[in-house]
């Protein structure tokens, strides 16, 4: 069996015609193990599920840049701002960011955690909430102060780990050293934090730890994940620990990427930003920071123009899609950018485009990223990028049509509903196979609806019924056929 945990086997690209010729399999020459999906929603991005694709791709998609969505131009924030968190609870939504208003002098008592927070994850505010003081007046968003070096990178997670006691709802890690290594911080209400003890929770033989150190509540894993930045030969990669009670850390392990084979990834990656997709937890997906260090834009006249510090133009970045199934490896389907520099030139200074940690949900058919821009100058700021559904990636294929057959897999539930987009010319159809690739009567593609449209859930139909309830438990295949569509997720219920 086949679990979240087990590494996926290669893409097998099936040679055959333009028209979509299609074989059984022989399963004596190929044995290939049952992937329990149950009821879970599976997206397109990655090749877990995927057997054969005939004139069909994984495509990744571009998210939508909304503009600006608040401005880092209170005296204590300032060009400096960093690692930024984004968590939804219920109908509100929280920010937490490092205020910062002059570069260097990591891990000082100048640097801040700021809160904002909002009721759409569009429209944000700055409370007052006066719990610390900042040049004399605590009217300000601060919610940690005076505890260096916690403040330089502070990352806040909504633990949703059952029976978590009501005052450490939220939790938190920051650290910048050896010595400080990570410590823990619990709160109530996200506002108010103290230590969840007076000692670091986690060190790594000496390792500093100034980048976003990322943690959740894991339900597939039943245990805490930690994932922080560890360069291997001087490149800039990703580890991972876990823990039962977020204080006994286990040796930490270094992350593997698909396309190098190895820990080192072929760039750097500075944030990791990795998460479990809310609306598919055992997917952890990973909207990393990737940075070019020495690959300039600017000229020093270009640089002055905008008013950019002298010390971060050096550098370009942007963000990329991962994808990981739990354990220690990380899927990069995509080697192209997620989110590209935008037009302009504040875009193309170091450490902009960074990705803030978490997509949220921010209506009935759109999720969001949020990403700091213009780091280093004054006119700093958070942006807003959004997606539809599951949007992140698609199984896709031109007008000529195109297709995919998944490995053998078992499901539970009555009905088959897709994430999908065609053309006015376009269409899907599913067919169900045995495992050995023979079409099922009554889900063949003879009994197969064309399914026409643009729509987050519908529930897929044969001739006769919508009804898969008797296949249920037993070993399908499923194959997806496409013309000028494309597909984003499926899911049994």
């Amino acid at each position: 069996m086949i679990t979240a945990n087990t590494s996926r086997l290669f893409l097998v690209v099936l040679l055959v015609g333009l028209g979509g010729g299609y074989r059984p399999l022989d399963c004596a020459a190929e044995q290939t193990e049952v992937i329990e999906i149950d009821s879970r929603r599976e997206l397109f991005v990655d090749h877990f599920l995927i057997d054969r694709l005939v004139d069909a791709q994984l495509l990744l998609h571009e998210p939508r840049d909304e503009g600006q969505v608040l401005a880092f131009d209170r005296p204590w924030e300032g060009a400096f701002v960093g690692y930024c968190t984004v968590i939804k609870e219920k109908d509100r939504y929280r920010l937490y960011y490092r205020g910062n208003p002059r570069s260097g002098g990591d891990g000082s008592d100048v640097e801040t955690t700021c809160y904002a927070e909002s009721t759409d994850g569009i429209h944000w505010k700055k409370p007052r909430l006066k719990l610390f003081e900042i040049a004399g007046s605590k009217d300000n968003n601060i919610v940690l102060a005076h505890v260096a070096p916690y403040c330089h990178n502070f990352c806040p997670l909504l633990d949703t780990r059952p029976q978590t006691p009501k005052s450490e709802r939220y939790k938190g890690l920051a650290g910048t050293s050896p010595e400080s290594g990570l410590m823990a911080f619990v709160s109530a209400d996200g506002l108010r934090w103290k230590k969840l003890q007076e000692k670091p929770v986690f060190y790594d033989q000496g390792w500093i730890f100034d980048s976003q150190n990322v943690a959740f509540w894991s339900d597939v894993e039943r245990r805490y994940v930690l994932y922080y930045r560890k360069a291997v030969n001087d490149v800039r990669s990703i580890a991972r620990a876990t823990s039962e009670d977020f204080i006994h850390w286990s040796e930490p392990t270094q992350m593997s990427y698909s396309d190098t084979g190895t820990t080192i990834p072929s760039q750097h990656l500075y944030t990791n930003q990795t998460q479990p997709y809310f609306r598919a937890p055992h997917i952890y997906l990973a909207t990393a920071a990737r940075f070019m260090p020495g690959r300039r834009v600017l000229s020093d006249e270009q640089a002055k123009e905008i008013g950019v510090d002298p010390g971060y133009f050096g550098d370009v970045s942007d963000a990329v899609l991962m994808t990981s199934r739990g354990g220690s490896r990380y899927d990069r389907t995509f080697d192209g950018a997620l989110i590209k520099p935008g037009l302009g030139l504040h875009n193309w200074v170091s450490r902009t485009n960074y990705p803030a940690l978490n997509v949220v949900p921010t209506g009935l058919t759109e999720m969001s990223l949020y990403v700091q821009s213009d780091y280093g100058q004054p006119t700093a700021h958070l942006r807003r990028y959004s997606l539809r559904l599951d949007g992140f990636a698609s199984l896709h294929a031109p007008l000529k049509g195109g297709e995919v057959i998944t490995r053998p897999l078992r499901f539970s539930g009555k009905q088959m509903l897709l994430n999908f987009s065609t053309s006015a010319a376009g269409d899907v159809r599913v067919e169900i196979q045995d495992a050995g690739g023979k079409p099922l009567p009554g889900y063949t593609l003879a009994d197969a609806r064309e399914l026409i449209g643009n729509e987050i859930e519908r529930a897929y139909s044969w001739k006769d019924t919508d009804d898969v309830s008797s296949l249920a438990g037993k070993v399908v295949r499923l194959r997806f056929l496409l013309r000028d569509a494309d597909l984003f997720s499926f899911q049994f219920r």
